[in-house]
């Protein structure tokens, strides 16, 4: 009787040092001494150690890397109930990590998560409902979710519940709750709600307007390189908004934002080489960047590419592309652009003589203020 009492003491001082073991070694990140007692461990049903071996094997620490003995004991550990490796398995389902995609499952194992308080499974949680994935899309449990993880102080979640605040997603519209929501991500650094908050400072949207406010939120999203904020921080540069104005920061900013794939941001560039505001002017550059923001559907840089073809600015004149960029223009309402193209039809430039066209074009343009369209 005493022998087998000793035996099972035996056994279970080795477990708890195994599990000592794999705790010590694993929090202090040296996996290769980790990797054994949290083995064996795991192997005896302990949830956490199963978590940190999964890990290990996920990202191949302290071991080869292996993703299906990681989604193993993932599975492990999230059926004994350990919230981050529900979250976990509810990833590798989401994405397909060496997994078969299986979005339902996903959704159970985030709810699994979620329903025990873990932030970024209620986050991911809201996703799936906002876009109905795995489960039928419902905005009002969307709201329910991003709101448990805001309130634990999950950056995205608190931006996305301003988002919802903010267009009434999901609950009635209070633009004062997206401005607390927008203001708690943005003091954490979330660049899109940095931009968002400035834009409510800069518009005077639902708070009361200030300039300085928006310069200096917008300052902070244009740093950590988000295109729209670079774009709406050169037009304070600009237009002198809560600045002093700055037509080289501007250009400085406008570049930043046009080299992103920003369209506004490549017609006021294209604008500034144009006009040679901030920089030496270069017809070419200008050329170059209205192009590329009028392949983008940007009305005013189709407009503006479409008079550089017709004078022959920046390259030489060609009278069917200026036709071509003038309609695509047109078409979306720009009435100058309808005046020009009338003209053209008129006049039979760049195509056929066609009065009927001409008229058509005209009839759209009529009443209409021409405006030149330079930076916006």
């Amino acid at each position: 009787m005493k022998k087998g009492l000793l035996v099972i003491l035996s056994l279970l001082f080795s477990f708890a040092g195994y599990a000592n073991q794999c705790s010590k070694y694993w929090h202090k990140e040296n996996y290769k001494k980790a990797f054994t007692p949290c083995k064996k461990v795991a192997e005896q049903g302990n949830a956490e150690a199963q978590y940190y071996l999964a890990y290990m094997y996920d990202e191949g620490y302290g071991t080869k890397q292996d993703k299906q003995k990681a989604f193993y004991w993932y599975t492990k550990a999230a059926e004994q109930g350990l919230a981050n490796a529900q979250y976990t398995l509810a990833i590798m389902y989401y994405e397909g990590t060496r997994i078969e995609q299986d979005n339902q499952k996903a959704f159970y194992w985030f709810t699994k998560s979620a329903e025990q308080g873990f932030a970024n499974a209620q986050y991911n949680l809201a996703i799936m409902y906002y876009k109905g994935a795995g489960i039928e899309q419902d905005k009002q449990k969307t709201f329910y979710w991003y709101t448990k993880s805001a309130e634990q102080g999950f950056a995205d979640a608190q931006h996305n519940l301003a988002v919802m605040y903010y267009l009434g997603e999901g609950t009635e519209l209070d633009n004062q709750k997206a401005f607390y929501w927008y203001t708690k991500a943005a003091e954490q650094g979330f660049a899109e709600a940095q931009h968002n908050l400035a834009y409510m400072y800069d518009e005077g949207d639902g708070i009361e307007q200030d300039k300085q406010k928006a310069f200096y939120l917008y300052t902070k999203a244009a740093e950590q390189g988000l295109a729209k904020a670079q774009h709406n921080l050169a037009v304070m540069y600009y237009k002198e908004r809560g600045t002093e104005q700055d037509k080289q920061k501007a250009f400085y900013w406008y570049t930043k934002s046009a080299e992103q794939g920003f369209a506004e941001a490549q017609n006021n560039l294209g604008t500034m080489y144009g006009e040679g505001e901030g920089i030496e002017q270069d017809k070419q550059k200008a050329l170059y960047w209205f192009t590329k923001a009028a392949e983008q559907g940007g009305a005013e840089a189709q407009y503006n590419l479409a008079v550089m073809y017709y004078l022959g600015e920046g390259t030489e004149l060609d009278n069917q592309k200026a036709l071509y960029w003038f309609t695509k223009a047109a078409e979306q309402d720009i009435a100058i652009a309808q005046y020009n193209l009338a003209f053209m039809y008129y006049e039979g430039e760049g195509t056929l003589k066609d009065k009927i066209k001409a008229a058509y074009w005209y009839t759209k343009a009529a009443g209409k203020v021409m405006l030149k369209h330079n930076i916006v």
